[in-house]
């Protein structure tokens, strides 16, 4: 073997877990997400998994980061490298980082499957990795599991922190980065690190790939959704708002953006959902940020989105227990967040509180216009746990945080 591991912190079991089943079967396991989540580390936990069933297994390595790697361009010299290095007596475990460094990468996955004795797994920062095209050639023979920023309780253990008032608000300021453990929590040197990240996503992800030129309204417009997170957008209405900041830009190249932006993982578009006709509307939607600590390190950490980055922390971490997410609407009515996974459907408002009279009215009455069964909640930073109200309950931020089913 030709690579050392790193000196792991934290395992994140959950992943591992997910992936064991696929072991060993002719399935290319593809890990996709934000630079820097810990895609890395989970290839680097399978291959510690390998080693300590068989400590002679046969790895190839390949981090497309490392310039050792610099020369692995196009599908034909992946293959090539692979062929040339794989065991010829035994299964070999084959990890490629960062796949989608090299061009036409599906080609040569298509080709290395065909050989039962190669063991394929690779990540990528690319969300459109799998898309239909790539998924076609690949003849259905890939599973991907999306690698998230730590949960509140990863980030509890990670930085070895009891779940408290101050905990929370750690990591509401500064997201789950998990090499954040190395450098601390503090403000200054955290978020320069997560400048740096987001840089290295908007320049090697976005503005190199795709050869942007208008590198200037990228940025803005990061900006602009870091200002305007949770907010109900289209691309028309954005466009509209930067011309009156004079900053001329069409609707469609505002759409484009975005795509970019959600498909390096730096934001997530989420849809409206009509709870009563069951149906996805083609426009308006809602923008949350991957990574928190990311947003607050660009527009700072203010008090008066409080509300803001607490509906973001509930997103993410619905996405997180594997909920597909909409905003819901029930005519002129808005619930936060409509969670479907597995047939199953969890309807979610989040308030910072609801103690004022008209705040309590409006989040639980929102909830009792829904004619069905399933789970209702309103989330909130109240510190209180009561009898439901018609079958709606009231649970603190951190309690639902804890809650991974």
């Amino acid at each position: 073997m030709s690579f050392k591991f790193p000196k792991t912190i934290i395992k994140r079991n959950d992943y591992l877990n997910r992936v064991l089943p696929f072991i060993d079967q002719n399935l290319i396991k593809v890990f996709s997400g934000q630079r820097r989540v810990g895609k890395s580390y989970m290839l680097f936990q399978i291959m510690q998994y390998l080693l300590d069933r068989d400590p002679q297994t046969a790895i190839i390595y390949i981090n497309k980061e490392d310039i050792a790697f610099a020369d692995l361009q196009t599908s034909q010299q992946l293959n090539d490298y692979v062929i040339k290095n794989r065991s010829t007596t035994a299964k070999t475990y084959v990890f490629i980082d960062e796949i989608q460094d090299i061009k036409n990468f599906e080609t040569a996955l298509r080709s290395l499957l065909l050989d039962e004795n190669l063991d394929l797994y690779c990540t990528g920062s690319n969300a459109k990795l799998l898309s239909g095209d790539i998924a076609g050639v690949l003849s259905g023979r890939s599973i991907e599991m999306v690698v998230y920023s730590l949960s509140y309780a990863e980030f509890l253990v990670f930085h070895t922190l009891e779940d408290t008032t101050q905990s929370l608000e750690r990591y509401f300021k500064y997201g789950g980065l998990p090499y954040l453990k190395n450098i601390g929590l503090e403000e200054g040197v955290a978020f320069e690190y997560l400048k740096n990240i987001y840089h290295t996503i908007v320049y090697r992800d976005i503005i190199n790939r795709f050869a942007i030129r208008n590198t200037a309204f990228l940025e803005q417009l990061v900006l602009f959704l870091a200002s305007n997170t949770g907010s109900l957008f289209s691309a028309k209405k954005i466009s509209d708002f930067l011309k009156s900041q004079h900053i001329n830009i069409a609707s469609n190249q505002v759409q484009t953006y975005s795509d970019y932006l959600v498909n390096a993982f730096l934001i997530h578009r989420v849809s409206r959902y009509d709870v009563v006709g069951k149906r996805i509307f083609e426009t308006g939607e809602k923008y949350y940020f991957e990574n928190l600590g990311i947003r607050n390190a660009l527009w700072g950490y203010r008090l008066e989105d409080r509300g803001k980055i607490m509906e973001n922390i509930v997103y993410n971490h619905l996405v997180c227990r594997g909920f597909e997410v909409h905003v819901g609407t029930i005519g002129a009515l808005e619930i936060d967040f409509v969670g479907q996974r597995a047939g199953e459907k969890l309807y979610v408002q989040v308030a910072v509180s609801i103690n004022e009279p008209q705040t309590l009215a409006r989040e639980f009455g929102n909830l009792k216009k829904i004619n069905d069964n399933f789970p209702k909640m309103v989330v909130t930073l109240d510190n209180f746990q009561g009898n439901t109200d018609e079958g709606i309950i009231a649970v603190d931020l951190r309690t639902f945080l804890l809650t991974t089913n």
